[in-house]
Parts: C-alpha cells; structure tokens; sequence
C-alpha cells in the first residue's frame, strides 16, 4: 500500500480535484496570513466557487483542517515512498535515505513552520494534530512505513513488528517538529537506532 492508496483510504484526505483545490487555498493562507485568516467564505473567494460547495465539500473548519495535515503528510510520504523504491534490497540504507529526505523537506516546509511557529489563538488549533491529537497522522504514517518494511521478512512477531514501527514514526516526528541537527546528522542517528532494534 503506497502513499497514494493510503489517500484514498483515508476518508478525510480523499475527495476529487475541486476538493484539492479548497485544501491548497487553505494551506496557501495559512502559510501567508495563519489559520486564524481561513474561512469558508475567503477559501469560496480564493477558489472561485460558493461558500455551500466549500462545506460540501470539507464540511467544518476542524476537518478542513485535519485534511489540510493529511494531504501535507501524503508530500512527506512520497518521499518515503521514494527512498525506498530507490534501494529496495538494504532496509537501513532505505530508513536513511528516507529520514534524510523527509527532515529535508521539513526544513523548507512553509506551512509546517506556520503551524509550528503559531503562538496565540485559533492559530495554535493546528499544532495538536501534530503533537497531542495527532493519531490520524500517526496512523496513516506507520501503514505506510509498515508496507514498505514488510517485504524485508524482518524476524519479528506482529507486535514487535508494530512497535518497532511506532518508534521510528515518532522519533522521525519529533525531529520534524523540534530539530536537533542537520537532517544527515539527524537520519544516521535514526538509522543507527533502527539498526539496534530492527537486527540486534
């Protein structure tokens, strides 16, 4: 299950290319005004279409706005996807890679840093699906790094497959949103964890 099957799972994430557009318009505002600035009737403005067809469409401004994290995820995710089609044959060189691209990404990620850099009002309401609210997130994350780790026949019983998953996800997460090193720094200490866990 790639990063594109996983949208289409995902109910919230999902939708047709109207559905999209609403979505970049409100994380295109966020990035520029913060989220405090999205409304249903300025994202109707932005796309071109009425205020009713944004609620079809999204339904409340809380969904837009587990939507808008979801659809920033499938960006991230692609980049796993990509690392590991790129070296198929050594799992840690994958993690690594994949690591290494996806704290790349959240360096130059604009809407990533408003949402992490909000301070006040209903501009912190995004910051939870990130941290404390964040099992969508998490979720859709941990199915896509568990389908790209299954073929590696790891010798694992199912719930210690699980929580070696649960620890790379997050600890690739937390450095998403708190970096403590550059991204190569960063993705060999992963990578020398995983290799601890994954073959002791």
């Amino acid at each position: 299950m790639n990063v594109v099957t996983m949208a289409e799972s995902t109910d919230v994430a999902a939708g047709g290319p109207q559905r999209q557009r609403i979505i970049a318009a409100a994380a295109a505002l966020t990035t520029r005004s913060g989220w405090a600035s999205v409304t249903m009737s300025r994202l109707a403005d932005e796309v071109g279409v009425s205020r009713q067809t944004v609620y079809n469409e999204i339904g409340t401004k809380p969904a837009l706005a587990k939507a808008m994290v979801l659809d920033e995820l499938g960006r991230f995710l692609s980049v796993v996807d990509k690392a590991f089609d790129e070296h198929p044959e050594d799992l840690i060189v994958a993690i690594t890679a994949a690591v290494r691209g996806v704290l790349e990404l959240a360096e130059g990620n604009t809407l990533l840093h408003a949402i992490v850099s909000a301070t006040h009002g209903a501009d912190t309401e995004l910051l939870p699906l990130l941290t404390t609210h964040a099992e969508s997130l998490l979720s859709t994350a941990k199915a896509v790094v568990a389908d790209r780790m299954r073929p590696f026949r790891l010798p694992f019983t199912a719930w210690e497959f699980d929580a070696a998953i649960d620890m790379v996800v997050r600890v690739v997460l937390s450095h998403v949103m708190q970096p403590s090193g550059s991204p190569e720094e960063t993705a060999a200490d992963i990578a020398w964890i995983a290799r601890r866990v994954l073959f002791p």
